[in-house]
């Protein structure tokens, strides 16, 4: 299976996952889902794997530019999926896919576990 990084390029995070990946010689597809778009299938994926407490970051800058009526609609699965896919950039970032279970966020001692090696 291929390992796939969602995120966007410029966020400082999925730089240093993607640095971390590179540095420790493991290959993997970089999918930029705000020029690349996300299909719904993918995100019903990973609120299956996930959900979507999970998944929508609440302490980031998207969701703090939404009003409080839209903050308050994100109930379950079905009404974050609506809000990601028209906002992609409210997703907790990286999320890395196809490397065992869904990893959403990165730090280097999760990902050193998840690949058997040192953070």
């Amino acid at each position: 299976m291929t390992i796939t990084l969602h995120g966007i390029p410029n966020c400082d995070t999925v730089k240093k996952a993607r640095t971390w990946l590179l540095e420790n010689g493991h290959e993997f597809a970089f999918h930029d889902f705000k020029k690349q778009g996300l299909e719904r299938a993918t995100v019903e994926g990973w609120l299956a794997q996930s959900g979507w407490e999970v998944l929508v970051n609440r302490k980031g800058t998207t969701w703090r530019k939404l009003d409080a009526a839209q903050q308050a609609a994100v109930t379950d699965n079905e009404s974050a999926l609506e809000l990601m896919l028209a906002n992609p950039s409210v997703i907790k970032r990286p999320v890395l896919a196809g490397a065992g279970p869904l990893q959403v966020g990165f730090t280097p001692e999760r990902y050193a576990a998840l690949f058997g090696g040192a953070a």
